[in-house]
């Protein structure tokens, strides 16, 4: 779930929380500007960067939220000398009540990726449960409704997991955006055909992954080139998936190597700096 989302929920539920972000951060640091997380009494959502440092800042949440503190602290943080941390940066970190009005200018990062995932079996589950973590957008397409998992086990699927259901499903290809990532790993290996041949002939995708052995990469090449799409759109596709080194075949360990796969195929994207607001001279 996106922290913004788990940010209303505590509102609404009133919650008390404050809102901790990273700012003005330099060098060697844990966490970018702008990373954020949520403290409150009881729980805490989000990271600034984990360790002693994110201790520390939540022991400070917390001092605030028991004393009543409504006022706007921030603390600055040489890493070294204030945590004896070897990263040897230096950080600001803002602390604020928790607002309503917080979700207004919530800052939204654009998904890493926006994904296709063709198929519900146990592979396509395993990877939506692990896309359920971050911050991506998943159309999760198959024509068997029953194969869907009505939770996480731990609760709804967050809201960016969006299933589709229904028949021909290979026209759902022509409703990504360009530069999307495709995985087609379904229960049939002619609807896998149909599904990466329309990705093929779309030809704009950043990624298409499709599950299966080299036997069947070699015998869905021939059929694509007896169909005349271009060699140079076959070329891109990645068959088997999965990061090379990672072997296993249960679908958890499958679904770890090619969300990595995934990964490493994101545009990378640094948070823009945050403009920082008066420094008080405060310490842990």
């Amino acid at each position: 779930m996106r922290l913004s989302s788990t940010a209303r929920d505590w509102l609404d539920a009133g919650e008390a929380a404050v809102l901790v972000e990273v700012r003005d951060a330099k060098g060697s640091v844990p966490r970018e500007n702008g990373a954020r997380m949520l403290v409150s009494l009881q729980r805490a959502a989000g990271t600034v960067g984990g360790g002693h440092l994110e201790l520390k800042a939540m022991a400070q949440a917390r001092e605030m939220l028991s004393r009543g503190d409504e006022t706007v602290h921030s603390v600055h943080l040489p890493l070294g000398p204030a945590l004896g941390q070897c990263c040897g940066g230096a950080l600001t970190l803002h602390f604020e009540r928790l607002q309503p009005r917080h979700l207004q200018s919530w800052p939204e990062a654009a998904p890493l990726f926006h994904l296709q995932l063709y198929g519900a079996g146990h592979v396509g589950r395993a990877i939506a449960r692990v896309l359920a973590t971050l911050d991506v957008q998943v159309d999760w397409i198959d024509e068997r409704e029953g194969e869907f998992p009505l939770s996480l086990g731990s609760g709804a699927w967050p809201a960016h997991i969006r299933k589709v259901i229904g028949d021909g499903v290979e026209g759902e290809v022509r409703h990504a955006p360009a530069g999307a990532f495709y995985l087609v790993l379904t229960h049939q290996h002619d609807l896998d055909l149909r599904i990466t041949e329309a990705i093929l002939r779309r030809g704009d995708f950043g990624f298409l992954g499709l599950i299966g052995s080299r036997t069947k990469k070699q015998k869905f090449i021939r059929r694509f080139e007896e169909r005349g799409i271009a060699a140079a759109a076959i070329d891109r596709m990645t068959c088997p998936i999965g990061l090379p080194g990672i072997t296993g075949k249960e679908p958890e360990v499958i679904a770890v190597a090619v969300v990595a796969q995934l990964l490493r195929q994101a545009p990378i994207s640094q948070a823009e700096p945050t403009s920082g607001k008066l420094v008080y001279a405060m310490k842990f």
